[in-house]
């Protein structure tokens, strides 16, 4: 990684200085975001960390001004000064450009995730949960979030070279399923659930749903769902028909996410395993009966049942939680993992508290291993035909405003496929606008705000690596061999340079606090210093040695652009 490299070769000199392994001044030493308004150093040593990271007594007086005064300049940094609790350092100019582009082209695809910072992160196995809709109820906007959600954090980690399971953990049980068997026979039609199983699972319920408070048809779902449980096949065979044909078209609709499952797993797996569990928590003396004859856990401090979680019906029966139990236990015995992650909203976080401190009382110490990474509400988001009920509608409408904003645009040129690209164009800019913030935050929906093509969304990173591409098509590739950095000394290309030289601390950060939001401003960032570069810099009517250097300095950007997107679940489009 160049600017692995570079830190090393700080880190060195700095031991010298301070007395201390150089491994131990690696993680201060951090490279400096670009400034539109001023030049700024290429790396900053910040002293604060090196006195927390150090054990030694005598560093507690180290002043930036005196240390900066110690070190000398090299082959590698050029200029050294002093900041407020600062040292900076500024490498030389072509060794960085070389350096960099050197780098970026080698690593390719793995640019920045050679990284020495992750060299003592463990690789490990992680399971994630995400998505997980209901059959037969909407999928809703937050289905969504935590589809594009899980889809970056398996991402990423997968880049990073962990072994990553994905679940789908599908509401496919539960008395709903008595309605919606009783209100099939009344109202279900055989050759519509086969042509639109979601759409129609969906009317069918919303229908029997009306009748819901009728004795007779609550004591027909009733009925329906107990024989379910008691495996009667007449009813399974329904059952497993409206599961079987709800996944197909799920995996339709996830293709054109660009998003996959290795495993579509759901509530019904673990209906018997549930009481297993109830059976477990009896003999280790966890399940109190109350007064209604329902099942709980005590989860006070003082066991004086202030909290509890209810894990049975009073019938016996197990709740989501029970599940949630079982599915957890079984996760480990079949995969073994080293972290388990769920994605869902924020309104869930009490349920994962009480699931892991469940688990905990079991005694799987692995439940500290679980996480819940929890993401906000969006409010706001309507098709044209009003509310949102199913993901195909928001993909359908997304790629629709798409096109006619392609087709109303002077500089659209003629592309290919342009259903296709507006549909890749058309995602970019909903991910971008979800992940710009944090997730726990809720926020506003709106497709002007989003599908702008200015400013910072998901169209302006598409547009800009489009431009690139085409730029590229236009000049021929680029040859790194015979590259003269010395044509890339304009303050506006060492911009480009410095920022390529932080994607590796961007993506650090990211894999610490799972959040995107770091990734898309870099990328934003990197996408804005492009397009003043590419004005600036032109390669046509250049000499071939700026010209040539030109071209590598924007494939450089181009590829990591391409990266980061891809992490994020976005496919770059290469015409525009």
């Amino acid at each position: 990684m160049a600017a692995g490299s570079f830190r090393r070769s700080i880190a060195s000199q700095l031991s010298k200085v301070l007395d201390l392994p150089p491994e131990n001044l690696i993680k201060s030493i951090s490279a400096v975001p670009v400034s539109k308004k001023r030049h700024v150093a290429d790396f900053q040593l910040s002293i604060a960390s090196v006195i927390e990271n150090s054990s030694s007594d005598c560093l507690e007086h180290l002043q930036a001004q005196q240390l900066a005064e110690r070190l000398k300049c090299d082959s590698v940094v050029s200029e050294i000064s002093a900041g407020p609790g600062t040292v900076n350092f500024t490498i030389n100019r072509e060794l960085l450009a070389k350096t960099v582009l050197q780098q970026v082209w080698n690593d390719g695809s793995e640019y920045g995730i050679k990284s020495e910072l992750f060299s003592t992160v463990p690789r490990q196995k992680a399971v994630i949960e995400f998505s997980s809709p209901n059959i037969a109820k909407k999928f809703h906007i937050g289905h969504l979030r935590s589809t594009i959600v899980g889809n970056f954090i398996a991402n990423l980690k997968a880049a990073l070279g962990h072994e990553v399971v994905r679940i789908n953990y599908l509401g496919d049980w539960g008395m709903q399923f008595g309605l919606l068997g009783v209100g099939f026979q009344s109202f279900g039609n055989k050759e519509k659930l086969k042509s639109s199983p979601l759409q129609h699972l969906f009317e069918v319920y919303v229908q029997i749903n009306k009748a819901a408070e009728d004795e007779n048809t609550k004591k027909l779902a009733k009925d329906f769902f107990r024989k379910l449980e008691d495996h009667d096949e007449q009813t399974l065979s329904i059952w497993k028909q409206f599961r079987d044909l709800s996944i197909e078209e799920y995996i339709r609709i996830y293709k054109r996410l660009g998003v996959n499952f290795d495993e579509y797993s759901g509530e019904s797996f673990y209906q018997e395993k549930a009481q297993e569990v109830l059976k477990m928590l009896e003999d280790k003396g966890l399940l109190q009966k109350t007064i209604k004859g329902t099942g709980v856990v005590d989860l006070s401090e003082k066991k004086d049942l202030s909290t509890v979680s209810t894990v049975m019906r009073s019938d016996g029966t197990s709740l989501y939680i029970t599940r949630d139990l079982a599915a957890a236990i079984d996760r480990m015995n079949k995969h073994s993992w080293d972290t388990m992650i769920y994605v869902t909203d924020k309104s869930q976080s009490n349920h994962f508290q009480h699931l892991f401190q469940i688990l905990k009382l079991m005694g799987y110490d692995w439940a500290e291993r679980c996480q819940h990474v929890s993401f906000g509400l969006v409010q706001g988001m309507k098709t044209r035909r009003g509310e949102v009920i199913f993901l195909e509608d928001v993909l359908n409408e997304v790629r629709s405003r798409m096109l006619q904003n392609m087709t109303s645009t002077k500089t659209t040129k003629e592309v290919q496929d342009p259903v296709e690209t507006a549909e890749k164009v058309g995602l970019a800019a909903l991910i971008i606008q979800d992940f710009r913030g944090l997730l726990s935050s809720d926020y506003q929906f709106s497709w002007d705000r989003a599908l702008q093509s200015r400013g910072d969304t998901g169209v302006f990173l598409q547009y800009t690596h489009a431009r690139l591409h085409s730029l590229e098509q236009m000049h021929g590739n680029a040859q790194l061999t015979d590259v003269n950095v010395a044509c890339l000394q304009e303050p506006d290309a060492i911009s480009v340079l410095q920022h390529l030289l932080r994607y590796d601390e961007v993506l650090y950060r990211s894999s610490q606090d799972l959040q995107p939001k770091h990734i898309v401003s870099y990328l934003l960032t990197l996408s804005h210093l492009a397009a003043v570069a590419h004005k600036t810099l032109p390669v046509k009517g250049s000499t071939p040695d700026v010209a040539q250097a030109r071209l590598c300095l924007f494939h450089a950007a181009r590829s990591v652009l391409a990266n980061g997107m891809k992490l994020l679940g976005i496919t770059p489009v290469t015409e525009m």
